[in-house]
């Protein structure tokens, strides 16, 4: 059990800093339980609260982790210089709890992604190490043959990696269409890795991480959800 003062609750959770957080409080602005509470030095068991501002309720929780369906065209940066960032998909209150992706996607990259405040989730969601499978549908410009697939399955050789990078699975969807699972996560790998075996990518989506589907998810592209004990425990690699 946690009990804070409600300004720090408030601040805590991206609403602003405590001044401000103190005034919405003072204005009548906030409700728990119904009731509204203007003393910000009021304390409340943080474990399972809800509150509301301005009518719409939150739910405290220490650290977020959520997923989005990423669109086109958005930058998985903070700081981003061509296109919106992806955090204008989102609240607010994220950008003041410093939530951040969780790895990137280019920005014409569409799919999953991962987004946390919770810097060790991140650093091991990141992690090389741990062999976490991520799943991708890549669209080709050129027809998908049984020597691409072999290719891509035996490794390939890009110029700025020591030795051949080679898919876990990949398998024909169409046409032109693989889906392609990798574990390394390098810069561009799919698009590099398909241009190195003779083809070109027109158009990436990624569906799975680890054992997350995104498909399960049910989101269109530019929404997104929190994410539960059991989904997140789907995003652990399969030994662990």
């Amino acid at each position: 059990m946690s009990k804070l003062s409600l300004d720090r609750i408030l601040q805590s959770q991206g609403f602003g800093t405590r001044k401000y957080c103190r005034n919405l409080i003072e204005d009548g602005e906030v409700s728990i339980n119904g009731e509204i509470v203007d003393d910000y030095r009021a304390t409340f068991d943080t474990t399972g609260l809800h509150f509301t501002i301005f009518d719409e309720e939150w739910e405290y929780r220490e650290h977020v982790y959520i997923v989005l369906n990423k669109p086109a065209n958005f930058e998985c940066s903070r700081k981003p210089s061509h296109h919106p960032g992806v955090l204008t998909l989102l609240p607010e209150q994220f950008t003041w709890r410093e939530l951040q992706p969780v790895g990137r996607l280019d920005h014409d990259t569409t799919g999953m992604l991962l987004m946390s405040d919770d810097g060790p989730f991140i650093h091991a969601q990141s992690s090389p190490k741990r062999h976490i499978p991520k799943v991708y549908v890549a669209t080709t410009h050129e027809p998908v043959t049984d020597a691409l697939i072999a290719q891509l399955l035996d490794g390939v050789q890009l110029h700025d990696e020591p030795a051949p990078l080679a898919a876990q699975t990949c398998r024909k969807v169409d046409d032109y269409q693989i889906e392609i699972v990798l574990e390394q996560g390098k810069y561009h790998q799919v698009k590099r890795m398909l241009a190195a075996a003779g083809n070109h990518c027109s158009a990436l989506r990624r569906i799975a991480i680890g054992e997350l589907m995104l498909d399960a998810l049910d989101l269109a592209e530019g929404e997104w959800t929190y994410l539960d004990e059991a989904q997140l425990a789907l995003l652990r690699p399969a030994q662990s």
